[in-house]
């Protein structure tokens, strides 16, 4: 990726005051892809502002006589500011306090605004280059071991991705560490859409952007998700939920490597690196066209497989738990005291929620912990109980019937994949490689479920099961 010195595509707002500045900050900027916004009176919200990078010039005279301060003011609008004023601060600090840190006089040059916009949009992009703090990443088991050696062996590759998981076991986690493991496209942004939860009408508007005035309420032009991960990553989850018309326009996107705003003829240039994911099976959607079998192999140039918590086994479970407890509570060295009725609960549970489920329960543990300062087994133990009777299912006790059931539902799964397994290794003949690509993993995770499974020789009359 070029690297630039600073930022150029930000909105800059002006507020105005008693003073006459946009007019001018309008001609210094010309040049520049930045949009000048006229804000006084205009109702800005911070969804619109957080939108792109923005930095405010604002007038002295905006908050002259005001009960807020510099301070307030700027904390207030979430942006950067530089300060127009009639008098040097130097002139005279009662003035200009030490919060006016960066201030140009109303007679202001191009090449002052455009000193301090470039600083300021310096420290932008250092901030979006910075480490977003995250959740504990833990891997103790040898499955997820394994998919962090996949993530470590594909980081660097160009090509696109496909993430499979169940829900809550942290596609967008995994996505993440690509990025941030990437040199290529890892100095750039993380850019991360649910593809389900785009508003039916408003996908071209969210993807491809618009140009200013390109609708009524169109304000000011505004780019879509594909420009906004332009030299980094645009992360796409749930992308199963995507209408297949959507699909032919998000491939024609990858395949032209472009893109046109709305109320625009100008095609963009794009340069991102797509790291897709899902909870469902893409393949049976491709075979019961509800989705692009075209768009599939576009996606699906590199797959990795997140393992459920199930899948990860007692260690990772525990594992999870404590690290989160460990956040809630303020001491990472709690897990160590866990007592054993606890950690037969969490171990022995079944978590359909996945990890999002596990930090749940963690997080409420925690909180009894922190308020009573120990462990209350009367207090805890429903918390688990709860769980295993809604939605969730975790399980509370060995004895507890809806423990019977949430095993039951469990041996269920395991007996359904196992002879899809089975069924998909007749069909390709038993060749690894070839079932890993039919059942969209990973030829080691087919490995560790076979071993999971027990799946030796030629299972063909489970196999024929399945198929009735």
């Amino acid at each position: 990726m070029k690297s630039k010195p600073v930022r150029e595509d930000l909105d800059v707002y002006v507020w105005e005051g008693k003073s006459d500045i946009a007019d001018r900050v309008s001609h210094c900027l010309a040049s520049f892809d930045m949009e000048v916004i006229r804000a006084d009176g205009a109702d800005l919200s911070r969804e619109r502002t957080r939108a792109r990078p923005s930095i405010a010039v604002v007038s002295v005279s905006v908050i002259e006589g005001a009960s807020t301060n510099a301070n307030e003011w700027q904390l207030g609008h979430g942006m950067p500011v530089i300060w127009v004023a009639t008098t040097p601060r130097e002139n005279d600090r009662s003035v200009f306090p030490p919060e006016y840190s960066n201030i140009l006089t109303l007679d202001f040059s191009g090449a002052e605004l455009r000193t301090l916009i470039f600083k300021l949009s310096g420290a932008i992009a250092e901030a979006d280059r910075a480490p977003v703090p995250s959740d504990p990443l833990v891997a103790q088991s040898r499955a997820m071991l394994g998919l962090l050696a996949e993530v470590d062996a594909f980081a660097d590759c160009d090509s696109n991705v496909l993430i499979h998981g169940e829900t809550g076991v942290g596609k967008e986690r995994i996505a993440r560490l690509l990025h941030d493991k990437q040199s290529h496209y890892g100095q750039g942004p993380f850019v991360a859409v649910n593809c389900g939860a785009i508003p039916d009408g408003l996908f071209e508007s969210h993807f491809f952007g618009h140009a200013k005035g390109a609708f009524t309420g169109a304000l000011y032009s505004h780019k879509g998700y594909f420009e906004q991960a332009n030299d980094g990553t645009l992360f796409l989850d749930e992308i199963g939920d995507l209408p297949l018309y959507q699909q032919v326009k998000l491939l024609r996107v990858l395949e032209d490597s472009a893109v046109t705003r709305l109320g625009s003829a100008q095609p963009v240039k794009l340069d991102f690196r797509l790291v897709a994911a899902t909870n469902k099976h893409l393949k049976s959607m491709v075979r019961d066209e509800l989705f692009r079998a075209d768009l599939f192999y576009r996606l699906a140039v590199i797959e990795l497989h997140i393992p459920s918590l199930e899948e990860r086994g007692p260690v990772d479970k525990l594992a999870v738990f404590t690290a989160y407890l460990g956040k809630v509570v303020g001491d990472s060295e709690v897990g160590t005291q866990v007592p054993p009725w606890l950690r037969e609960l969490v171990e022995g549970g079944v978590f359909p929620g996945n990890v999002r489920e596990m930090r749940n329960i963690a997080e409420r543990v925690g909180i009894i912990y922190r308020q009573l300062g120990g462990w209350d087994e009367r207090r805890i133990r429903p918390i688990f109980d709860a769980l295993s009777m809604g939605a969730t299912g975790a399980v509370p006790r060995a004895d507890d019937p809806a423990r019977s059931g949430a095993l039951a539902d469990r041996a269920r799964w395991d007996a359904t994949e196992r002879a899809r397994i089975v069924a998909a290794l007749d069909a390709n003949g038993w060749r690894r490689q070839d079932t890993a690509n039919a059942l969209g993993i990973s030829r080691k995770v087919l490995w560790e479920k076979m071993r999971k499974y027990q799946i030796v020789g030629n299972d063909s009359e489970l196999a024929s099961e399945y198929e009735g």
